[in-house]
């Protein structure tokens, strides 16, 4: 319990339907169980100083950003309208076969192109909008 709240990892416990609780504040532990209530041992002194709350590691914050996603969507866009830039080489050489595709092929670079786009604008207004709400 060195590096936790006591108070509101006991909290937590009775929360989740823990009804036995057992206090070691010389140990550095509680021990909790689901038998009948009770409660045994000193509980752990008050800390003059409380807890800071903790945050999740960045990595996370960031996987879970829409900046991210944004910037994902259009990573992804922008590799789909390259492939069918090289798709449409290769059959524009094999002509005499697929030769009905190839105007087709042309909407499908523009449709990856415009999610592209839409990718890169979310990122903007997801980027701008954290900005003012004053996060990272």
């Amino acid at each position: 319990m060195a590096n936790q709240d006591p108070v509101a990892f006991e909290a937590a416990a009775r929360e989740v339907g823990f009804l036995g609780f057992g206090f070691y504040p010389r140990s550095g532990f509680i021990h909790v169980d689901i038998g009948p209530a009770r409660q045994w041992g000193q509980r752990f002194p008050v800390r003059a100083t409380a807890f800071a709350p903790e945050t999740p590691p960045a990595r996370e914050v960031l996987a879970n950003s829409r900046t991210m996603k944004g910037g994902g969507a259009a990573g992804v866009a922008t590799l789909g309208a390259a492939g069918v830039e090289v798709a449409q080489g290769v059959l524009a050489e094999t002509q005499s076969a697929i030769l009905p595709l190839v105007p087709y092929l042309d909407t499908l670079r523009w449709v990856f192109i415009a999610v592209a786009l839409g990718g890169i604008a979310v990122t903007i207004y997801a980027r701008l909008d954290d900005w003012r709400r004053g996060q990272r």
